[in-house]
């Protein structure tokens, strides 16, 4: 996130002395990655970041996962995961439940209605995708308001939390690593070129800080440690109010991106995965596929042709709209189709003839490829229908 902010109080030049009002001085925290070597941000607090007076264990949901073997073609039906009544009293942090994961991911779903705990996530930025609701993030850097259609891209360590105005729902991936826009589409200053799908006008960071007086806060902390998937949690206790900043200015901080301000990338012939990427992490892509104009090639074929990608998982999460490619296998929205690498996948036998002269689709959904193998979590396995990965041997024997 190479484009800079300024929010709140901030001194003229940076480590030099803030004081209030009252002429205490504020105490400057530089939140950096990489080392302090890439994108940072300087904040300025009215109480000491650092003075935690309790910590114990915060329990975990379950992230155990399973391995796809016998490798099959898979689809999940994440609609079947909450009962809608019993949702709104789960909260967008502690109600996610694990669909898929690996080294470098995780998918996470989740439906709820309640305000979360106070949160930070230390392994790994977040970008959640919000499917349907409406409610705002609150954060260190100040206030973010979502709504259905949005990315919600939240630094790695940044203390938050989620209150729905309504109950959302959320789907959330959570990298081991940063997330932001594809390096193809950045200038070599880190500005997004003329040939990008979106630009800077498009992303939505807080516009002015957020400061909240307390005192013993609790703050729920995910991060590195023992055990099977390398992650734990932690419930730390400050002595003062995370959100006691009165100022910031960098270029790391949280912000939304609707799927609405996507510009698709068409062509005279079927377009490659790579055109609809929006945000890469570590060993994954974020990719979105949205309403559009279609290939206008006097020959060509509209839908996907069957391929092989070779060094990926595919994980589609269908949101809404008419999916021409999986016509008669159970997909359909709230449904995720994953398709592993080390087996061909494409249309459903006729959906390519039938496609032939249509000129646009309409389709949402949004798309996670990972450059090692995705296991199956404690919700992916619950909803797993176990018919899909023949659907096209069946459709073929009529």
């Amino acid at each position: 996130m190479a484009y800079y902010r300024k929010v709140g109080q901030v001194p003229r030049q940076r480590h030099t002395q803030l004081r209030g009002d009252d002429g205490a001085l504020h105490y400057e925290e530089l939140m950096g990655e990489e080392g302090f070597s890439s994108d940072s941000s300087l904040l300025y607090h009215r109480g000491v970041p650092h003075a935690v007076s309790a910590s114990e264990v915060w329990e975990l949901p379950d992230l155990a996962t399973t391995a796809n073997h016998p490798l099959r073609l898979i689809h999940l039906t994440l609609h079947d995961l909450f009962d809608e009544t019993e949702a709104k009293a789960l909260d967008p942090v502690t109600g996610r439940r694990l669909v898929l994961g690996n080294g470098d991911v995780r998918i996470s779903y989740v439906v709820a209605g309640e305000t979360s705990p106070y949160y930070r996530n230390a392994i790994g930025d977040e970008c959640v995708f919000v499917e349907a609701g409406t409610g705002v993030v609150e954060t260190v850097f100040g206030v973010v308001a979502y709504r259905a259609g949005d990315y919600v891209v939240i630094p790695r360590a940044t203390t938050h939390r989620w209150v729905p105005a309504e109950l959302s729902r959320l789907y959330a991936i959570e990298g081991n690593s940063h997330i932001a826009p594809p390096k193809r589409y950045l200038s070599r200053f880190g500005q997004l070129l003329e040939h990008a799908p979106y630009c800077e006008r498009d992303l939505h960071g807080p516009e002015e800080t957020f400061v909240v007086e307390g005192s013993e806060v609790e703050v729920l902390v995910k991060h590195r440690g023992p055990g099977p998937s390398g992650i734990v949690g932690t419930r730390l206790t400050y002595a003062t109010h995370p959100f006691d900043v009165v100022g910031w200015d960098g270029c790391l901080y949280p912000y939304t991106f609707n799927i609405e301000d996507y510009m698709p990338i068409t062509g005279k012939v079927h377009q490659p995965p790579p055109v609809h990427q929006v945000f890469e992490g570590y060993n994954f892509v974020v990719c979105n596929f949205l309403p559009r104009k279609v290939d206008y090639h006097p020959l060509s074929i509209p839908v996907p042709y069957y391929h092989s990608n070779v060094d990926s998982d595919e994980v589609m999460f269908y949101v809404g709209g008419d999916y021409e490619a999986r016509k008669g296998t159970g997909i359909g929205v709230g449904s995720i189709s994953l398709h592993p690498g080390g087996i061909a996948h494409g249309p459903q036998p006729g959906a390519v003839e039938a496609s032939i002269g249509v000129h646009e689709f309409d389709e949402v959904a949004v798309m996670v490829d990972t450059f090692r193998p995705l296991e199956i979590g404690e919700a992916g396995a619950a909803t797993d229908d176990h018919a899909y990965g023949t659907a096209a041997a069946r459709a073929l024997r009529g």
